[in-house]
């Protein structure tokens, strides 16, 4: 098994850096008491994280709508690309177009700015997504549930107007692809064998969006 995503800390890059992951040590052994204890204040929309349909839709999904069988995916599809623009469509179309339906349960896009990650530019120029991709995955890959990706997030902060657009129609209660964000995809490829991913998001209540450890299962 390999990590497909990354721990939070202090430095944990967000979309637009206008929020920061915030731990606090509340009690210390070095300072006499008995256990270390910490809290932390943070948006859920931090590190690698799910959006959720509530995330745009009062009435959207959250965590609670979707059981445990949801989170493991026996097909996923791994697509590396070399974006030429910050919002990304005919590439990503284009590979999809020459490849058939295997049943396919999730897809994760690697662009590589996850190689950029420790810089501003992974923030300040990211990736996005056309809203456009959202038609075409469903209507060729229809069990593909959730969209993975190593930019932060799905809205190019260049292009906000259109990022809500791409925010909402993947996220469209009546028929839902959750997105999933600032993966930790440095170490795999287009031909790494992966049999099985698993996504587990925090389980926080009537939430819009779920901080998650996501592991990939090889053939060895």
């Amino acid at each position: 098994m390999i990590f497909l995503s990354y721990t939070l800390d202090e430095n944990t890059p967000t979309y637009g850096n206008r929020n920061k992951f915030v731990i606090e040590k509340k009690n210390s052994i070095n300072e006499g008491k008995i256990a270390n204890d910490s809290s932390i204040a943070t948006t859920v929309h931090i590190g690698t994280h799910i959006d959720m349909p509530y995330h745009f839709y009062e009435d959207g999904q959250t965590v609670e709508n979707y059981d445990a069988n949801f989170w493991l995916f026996n097909n996923p599809l791994i697509i590396e690309i070399e974006p030429k623009v910050l919002i990304i469509k005919d590439e990503l179309i284009a590979k999809l177009t020459s490849m058939e339906d295997n049943n396919y349960d999730i897809l994760i896009v690697k662009t590589g700015i996850c190689n950029i990650r420790d810089t501003d530019e992974f923030w300040e120029k990211n990736y996005g997504f056309h809203p456009d991709i959202y038609d075409y995955i469903k209507n060729k890959f229809s069990n593909i549930r959730v969209f993975g990706f190593d930019s932060i997030s799905v809205s190019c902060i260049q292009d906000r107007l259109l990022g809500r657009e791409a925010h909402k129609r993947f996220l469209n209660p009546k028929k839902p692809i959750l997105l999933l964000e600032d993966m930790d995809l440095r170490d795999i490829y287009e031909t790494t064998m992966i049999d099985k991913i698993i996504v587990s998001p925090l389980r926080i209540a009537s939430c819009d969006g779920l901080p998650c450890t996501v592991f990939g299962i090889t053939n060895g």
